[in-house]
This record gives structure tokens, C-alpha cells and sequence, in this order.
């Protein structure tokens, strides 16, 4: 087999899907964890949430690290720890407490996910291509595909072997990142800064105003994202009455299938089209998304709502990261760090904001969701006032 820079760009698409799998399997398991080891649902929800913070402590500690021990280091590190974070959770849970059995290994397995989460866009970005905005695209819509690849190839398998054999799949899944270290041992990786220049450090890129807008951006773009998303299977079930599966499929699969086809549609489409206008565009289609989901008195629309905001947050993630590459081209891997470590706290505090209104407006979940319209508000303001200083 021949190794070449394409062959690095799809490793890193795989390296996107294996975060999928870190990020949205185990939740499908939280009943079955329940029931199996008599573990309260409180407890097991907060996997979450430790899930989100090991990839934020990652992402902080990649801010200084990643650069010293390489690109090839990193994803061959980060996938290694995906895969035994899964392989222990197939057996840590019976050998000690099964609450910090399962802690144990979603800890291990977040590590990998939030180093992938750093590395691949850079290392995408690095690879010679004719139009970097387009990679950049279709690198984060592979994510939305592993994201649907987990549900429904999840759900197909608990149908035929049964969910007491989630530990079979659990190992099936430890495959992927297995078998793409294999590859990223032998492909070759280009440096992102050119040779004899010094990526920009943390400090200056604090300093530098373009940069914080960016920050903000992508702040932004993780909390319109997952402020949805995360709700679109109580929107389905709660207004539509029907079961938790379907639910699943109804909500978040649906928003995960049209945000990958918005940013598979720029991956195709990029050199033809206006990168600023199609994310202010997006941006004002995220806040007409939003308004649908909490003003629209029909639950049937508030699902289509729930399905536009997929399609209109798909670019704001990889968009940003390509328009800060472009404007500082010596960023370095620090600057995919902190943006990364942006993205990721927008993806808490969008849920966050959501879930505390909807239950200070007495589990009003509408009023909740337009508390959170503030996000892609923001983000359009920033996208206007972005493309102002460049004119």
C-alpha cells in the first residue's frame, strides 16, 4: 500500500469518527448500566459531564504539549487511549466498583477524544490540498456521519444479538482506532508551521484581536450547536409522544445527518462559494432555527426547527478553524488548541443555559431554548463585524 498525504487526510477522517464513538456510544448504555449494576441514574448521567471535562483538561494541557511531542505522537497516543478506555470498559466494571469502573474508562477514553480533537484539524490543515476551507469541512462531517453510524449501527446490533451482548460491540467499536494507528504509523505528516518559524504562543495569540474574535466565534458555535442538540430527543418525545428510540432517531440523528450534509456539501462545493457569506447566512438561518423551536406552537415544525439548526451550525465549527488558519498562518498548534478549548466549553454551557431556564420557566423547555438564542446571535454579530474589518 501506498502511503501518500491522502492517505493521511482520510486516517484523520477516521480519527474524527472514533471522537463519535468516544462521545455519543456509552449514552446509549446509561439504562443498561442502571439496570445492570444498580447504579443511579444521577450518578450515570454525570459520565457526561466528566466526559466533557477530561477533553477540556486535554485540550489545556495539548496547548503546551502537542507541538513537543509531534503530530504523528499525538494521534497515535490518542488513539491508543480511545481504544483501551473502551477495551476496559468491557471488564473494569466487574472487576471493581462498577460506578468508577465505568469513571475509570470514560476518563482514559476522553483523553484520546479530546487530543483527536486538537491534533487532526492541524494535521488536516498541514496536508498539501488546493482548497484547505473544503478539507477543513469535509474532516468535521465525518464526525456527524460517525455520530449517525453509532445510533443506528448501535441500535441494529442491540436489535439482533440483544443489549446484554453491548460488551461484543463495545470491543467491535475499539477496532477502529486499533486499526487507524496502523496507518498513522506509516503516512507521512507535513509540519503546519513552515521549517525556521515559531508557531505563535498562548500569549500572543491573547493579544491579538482577530484571534479573540475567533474565540469567541467558536464559543459561540459549540453552545448554538449542542444547545439543540442535546435537547432534540426530549423535543421529539415530550412533543411528539413517542418512544425514547425513536426519539433518538427523530432528534438527534436528524440534526447529526443535516450538519454533516451541510459541511459534506461545503467539503464538495467550498471553491465555489463564499466562505463569510455562507457563515452569515448559516448564522442568521441558526437564529431563525431557533425562534421556530421556541415561538412555533406546533410540535411537528419545532422538530423542523430542530433539524435547520443542524444544518445551519454544520459550518460555523470547521469554518472558524479555517478562516483563523488563513488569517494567522503561524498560529500553530496553540491556536487549534484554545479554539478547541472554546468549542468545547460553548458545548457545555449551551446545554447548560438551556436545561437551568427550562427548569426556572417550570419545564418550559421553549423558554429555555430562546434564553440559548443569545449563541448564534452573538456569533452572527461577530461574523458581520469580521467581514466590516476585512472590507
Amino acid at each position: 500500500m501506498k502511503f501518500t498525504y491522502k492517505t493521511t487526510m482520510i486516517s484523520c477522517f477516521v480519527g474524527s469518527m472514533v471522537q463519535a464513538i468516544i462521545v455519543n456510544f456509552v449514552p446509549l448504555l446509561f439504562i443498561t448500566f442502571q439496570n445492570t449494576y444498580n447504579i443511579p441514574l444521577g450518578k450515570i448521567t454525570a459520565l457526561v459531564t466528566i466526559n466533557f471535562f477530561m477533553q477540556l483538561m486535554t485540550d489545556m494541557v495539548a496547548v503546551k504539549y502537542a507541538d513537543k511531542i509531534g503530530y504523528r505522537a499525538s494521534l497515535i497516543i490518542a488513539h491508543t487511549v480511545a481504544a483501551i478506555g473502551l477495551i476496559l470498559l468491557t471488564f473494569l466494571p466487574e472487576i471493581i466498583d462498577p460506578f468508577f469502573g465505568i469513571m475509570i474508562s470514560v476518563i482514559i477514553y476522553a483523553v484520546g477524544g479530546g487530543l483527536l480533537e486538537v491534533v487532526v484539524s492541524p494535521v488536516v490543515e498541514s496536508c498539501p490540498s488546493e482548497n484547505k476551507e473544503k478539507a477543513m469541512s469535509l474532516l468535521h462531517s465525518f464526525y456527524c456521519w460517525g455520530h449517525v453510524g453509532v445510533i443506528v449501527l448501535s441500535t441494529v446490533f442491540f436489535r439482533i444479538a440483544g443489549i446484554d451482548n453491548w460488551r461484543i460491540l463495545t470491543l467491535l467499536w475499539s477496532v477502529v482506532p486499533i486499526v487507524n494507528n496502523f496507518v498513522l504509523l506509516k503516512t507521512p505528516i507535513a509540519p503546519l508551521v513552515p521549517s525556521g518559524k515559531q508557531g505563535m504562543t498562548a500569549k500572543e495569540l491573547f493579544t491579538n484581536k482577530i484571534f479573540l474574535l475567533m474565540l469567541i466565534m467558536m464559543l459561540c458555535s459549540g453552545a448554538s450547536e449542542q444547545a439543540v442538540a442535546q435537547w432534540a430527543s426530549a423535543f421529539a418525545e415530550k412533543g411528539l409522544g413517542i418512544s425514547k428510540t425513536l426519539g433518538d432517531l427523530a432528534g438527534p440523528m436528524m440534526f447529526a445527518m443535516l450538519m454533516g450534509t451541510a459541511r459534506a456539501f461545503y467539503g464538495k462545493y467550498g471553491d465555489r462559494i463564499n466562505l463569510d457569506r455562507f457563515m452569515i447566512y448559516s448564522a442568521l438561518l441558526c437564529i431563525v432555527s431557533y425562534l421556530v423551536i421556541s415561538l412555533v406552537p406546533y410540535p411537528m415544525l419545532s422538530l423542523v426547527g430542530c433539524a435547520l439548526c443542524g444544518a445551519s451550525v454544520g459550518i460555523m465549527w470547521p469554518g472558524t478553524l479555517s478562516k483563523s488558519a488563513s488569517i494567522l498562518r503561524n498560529g500553530g498548534t496553540a491556536m487549534f488548541a484554545l479554539l478547541a478549548l472554546a468549542g468545547d466549553v460553548g458545548c457545555s454551557v449551551g446545554p447548560t443555559i438551556v436545561g437551568t431556564v427550562t427548569e426556572l420557566a417550570g419545564g418550559n423547555m421553549k423558554v429555555g431554548v430562546f434564553a440559548a438564542i443569545i449563541f448564534p446571535v452573538v456569533l452572527a454579530l461577530c461574523l458581520l463585524r469580521k467581514k466590516n474589518r476585512s472590507k
